[in-house]
C-alpha cells in the first residue's frame, strides 16, 4: 500500500515561475512507486489549515507546504496532535522552520528528503492559543511584522526599510513577566518566545534553542540606541546574540506577561493583533516532521 501525501501550494509565495517549476519538479521526482500523491492550492487565508485538517482526518500519511513560514504555519497548526507529519518544500524568503529543521532550500533536494520520509517529532508553542514552531513575540518586532503586513510591496529591502522607520519612533513599555514562580518586572522592547533557533533568513533569535526539549527560550531586550541596535543586529546573523549584555535569557514551559500598555504581537511572522496579556505555552512532541536522517 502506498503512502499518500498532499501538497498544499500557496499560490503567492515566491514567483510565478518558481510555483510552475516547483510543480514540474514534483512530478518528475517524487518516488512514484512510494507515494500517493495529490496537490492542492490555496484559495484564501486559512485554507492550509483547513486542507490539512482534513487530510489529517483522511488519514494522510504526510502532508507538504509549499511556500514560505505563513504557508508552513498553516499547514503545521492543522497536524498538531494527529499522526499526520508536516514536510516543507520552502518557497519563502525567511524558511525559518526549514533552515532549522536542516532541510533543504534547493527544491530538488528538498523532494529528495521527502522521497527519504524520515520521521521526527518536534514541541510547538501557541501565544494566546495561537500556534507557533519557529517564533513568537511582543514589541518591535511585532511592530514591523505588522507593518510589513499592510504593506503593499513585499520582499527583504522592504523589510528592512520598515525596521529603520519603526526604529525610529518605537517606545517600549513596561511589562511583567511571570514564570517558574517568579516575577520580572522591565520594559519591553523586544520579546521574543522561541522554540526554534531564529526567526528565519538565519537570523538567530536564540542560538541555543531546542525544538524539542519541551521549553521555550525567551529573549528579553528592554531598551535599544542606534548602536546597540547595530551590535544586536550583528549578534542575530552571528549567532553571538546570547553574549550581548542587551540581551536576557530565559527558560520555561509557560509564562504570563502583562502591560497597561496594548502591545502588537506575531506567531512566527505573522502579525496577529494586539492585547494587553500573554499567555505563551510549549507543547512538547505536538508535531510530527519529516527531516533528513542525519538531522537530530
Amino acid at each position: 500500500m502506498q503512502t499518500r501525501i498532499l501538497f498544499i501550494v500557496n499560490p503567492k509565495s515566491g514567483s510565478a515561475t518558481g510555483r510552475a517549476d516547483v510543480v514540474a519538479l514534483l512530478h518528475q521526482l517524487i518516488d512514484k512507486s512510494f507515494f500517493d500523491y495529490n496537490i492542492v492550492v490555496t484559495a484564501y487565508a486559512g485554507h492550509a489549515t483547513e486542507l490539512a485538517q482534513q487530510a489529517a482526518a483522511d488519514a494522510y500519511d504526510i502532508v507538504c507546504a509549499v511556500g514560505g513560514d505563513g504557508t508552513v504555519n498553516e499547514v503545521a497548526r492543522g497536524l498538531v496532535f494527529t499522526k499526520t507529519a508536516l514536510a516543507i518544500l520552502p518557497q519563502g524568503s525567511g524558511n525559518g522552520l526549514a533552515r532549522h529543521l536542516n532541510i533543504p532550500l534547493q527544491i530538488p533536494q528538498a523532494i529528495k528528503i521527502i522521497n527519504q520520509h524520515y520521521r521526527s517529532t518536534i514541541d510547538s508553542g501557541t501565544i494566546n492559543n495561537h500556534p507557533f514552531f519557529c517564533t513568537a513575540g511582543i514589541g518591535f518586532d511585532a511592530q514591523v511584522s505588522a507593518v510589513f503586513a499592510a504593506s503593499l510591496k513585499r520582499g527583504l529591502r522592504t523589510y528592512v526599510r520598515l525596521v529603520f522607520q519603526e526604529f525610529l519612533k518605537y517606545v517600549p513599555h513596561p511589562i511583567i513577566l511571570d514564570f517558574n514562580g517568579q516575577r520580572i518586572d522591565s520594559y519591553c522592547f523586544v520579546l521574543a518566545f522561541a522554540n526554534a533557533s531564529q526567526y528565519g533568513n538565519n537570523a538567530y533569535i536564540a542560538p541555543m534553542a531546542d525544538i524539542r526539549d519541551g521549553l521555550l527560550d525567551i529573549c528579553l531586550i528592554s531598551h535599544l540606541n542606534f548602536r546597540k541596535a547595530l551590535s544586536i543586529s550583528y549578534g542575530l546573523l552571528s549567532k553571538q546574540i546570547a553574549t550581548s549584555p542587551d540581551a536576557k535569557y530565559f527558560q520555561t514551559a509557560s509564562v504570563l506577561v502583562q502591560s497597561k500598555h496594548a502591545f502588537k504581537f506575531h506567531a512566527d511572522g505573522e502579525f496577529m493583533g494586539e492585547a494587553k496579556s500573554f499567555k505563551v505555552e510549549i507543547a512538547p512532541s505536538s508535531l510530527q516532521v519529516i527531516i533528513p536522517e542525519s538531522k537530530t
